[in-house]
């Protein structure tokens, strides 16, 4: 095959990658019985993204007050990971994460579950095809927001996005430049979770309406 034609198929297979919103599956019922037992050791609200020199993050497991996390779990604006979830985000795309290593206590006794991790996921990208998108889209006028006077993305039921290849590259997941709670995975990791096992995942297509 020439190199024309070997360029030609790599680019239509690009294009051709799905993306998908990513995070916890609130479908699944049940009280959380597990909470943060100390707040002062994260950074200040306004600085949404975790530091890696965050100290252990003190967590408490107590089955008598509601269910014990699944493989992630909403904690402020991160994740609370499970160890098996946070191998196979190392294993498809190192660079994305910031993870911070959570010390479990329980009320009786010695925790001896898996470990778990407060992870961040640290990639922005500007890579929206705003043209051939369909979201809304603005500036932010109200004071009481983090992101005044900068544009944002708003969602709706109605939406598709797509998103810029070359904005992307090799990188498997990403939040959304403009839509700071918006995380995007393709395909790859979406794959990999499911092949692990891993529960309590959602992913939304984003080619197709919310």
């Amino acid at each position: 095959m020439s190199d024309e034609k070997v360029a030609s198929v790599a680019k239509s297979r690009a294009r051709k990658r799905r993306f998908y919103k990513m995070g916890p599956d609130f479908r699944v019922g049940g009280r959380p019985g597990f909470w943060v037992e100390d707040e002062s050791i994260f950074p200040p609200y306004r600085e949404r993204r975790l530091p890696a020199s965050t100290p252990h993050v003190p967590y408490v497991f107590d089955k008598s007050d509601g269910r014990p996390p699944y493989d992630l779990e909403l904690c402020y604006h991160w994740w609370l990971i499970s160890n098996r979830t946070k191998a196979v985000f190392e294993r498809l795309d190192p660079e994305a994460f910031v993870f911070v290593p959570c010390d479990v206590r329980i009320p009786h006794g010695r925790y001896d579950g898996p470990n778990y991790w407060l992870c961040d996921v640290a990639r922005v990208l500007d890579a929206l095809d705003e043209s051939q998108s369909r979201l809304r889209i603005g500036i932010r006028n109200d004071v009481r927001f983090i992101d005044h006077g900068k544009k944002y993305y708003e969602f709706s039921y109605s939406d598709k996005l797509v998103f810029r290849e070359d904005a992307i590259g090799n990188a498997h997941i990403f939040r959304m430049a403009h839509a700071d709670a918006a995380i995007i995975c393709d395909q790859e990791l979406k794959d990999a979770c499911k092949s692990a096992g891993l529960k309590r995942i959602w992913f939304q297509d984003v080619s197709k309406k919310f």
